[in-house]
């Protein structure tokens, strides 16, 4: 894409998680971080590019969701929580806006080779329960998802709005992944 001098879209991509462990052991203080640091992160990116694509005639926002956001992962604590609250503020806001000609998707990863999966050793039962539920059998890589935004942010996905998007190798044809020996 050559450049406009405007501000055709966005991709919001920060986000985590938080400690690993039941409701009943969750601190409130991480439980917050975490819906602040995804939720209203989004949230921010939202309400400050929204002007901009506005006096554009329109654009793409793709916000970055989860696997989690849709299937269960016990121990997650916040993280579903948010990625859920993403995939809500995601389809509202394309509601909202495509009488702007503004389009709203989300992208729900599953299991990508990022640094922080490294942290899943490849011997253990957690990183076997991902490869076990995942139909392709393997892990995702990065460029997998970029490619994905990359489209959602282009003129190709033109009549495509307030869609979550899996790229999880069919991961979530199944169900989430089983941390238990790391539950806090």
């Amino acid at each position: 894409m050559e450049p406009t001098g405007k501000l055709d879209g966005c991709i919001a991509n920060a986000g985590g998680g938080g400690m690993l462990c039941g409701y009943e052991n969750m601190d409130t203080q991480e439980f917050l971080r975490v819906l602040q640091l995804n939720v209203l992160g989004t949230m921010l990116s939202i309400k400050h590019t929204l002007p901009a694509m506005i006096a554009a005639g329109g654009g793409s926002f793709v916000g970055m969701s989860s696997l989690a956001g849709h299937i269960t992962h016990p121990w997650f604590g916040a993280y579903p929580v948010a990625k859920a609250g993403i995939e809500a503020m995601i389809r509202n806001a394309a509601d909202e806006n495509g009488r702007h000609q503004l389009r709203f998707n989300a992208i729900r990863p599953g299991f990508v080779a990022t640094e922080i999966m490294e942290g899943i050793p490849r011997d253990s039962g957690i990183y076997r329960s991902y490869i076990d539920n995942t139909p392709m059998a393997g892990v995702g890589y990065p460029e997998d998802v970029g490619r994905l935004a990359r489209f959602l942010i282009g003129p190709e996905s033109r009549w495509i709005t307030g869609q979550c998007i899996n790229v999880d190798g069919g991961h979530s044809l199944r169900r989430g992944p089983d941390f238990t020996e790391f539950r806090g």
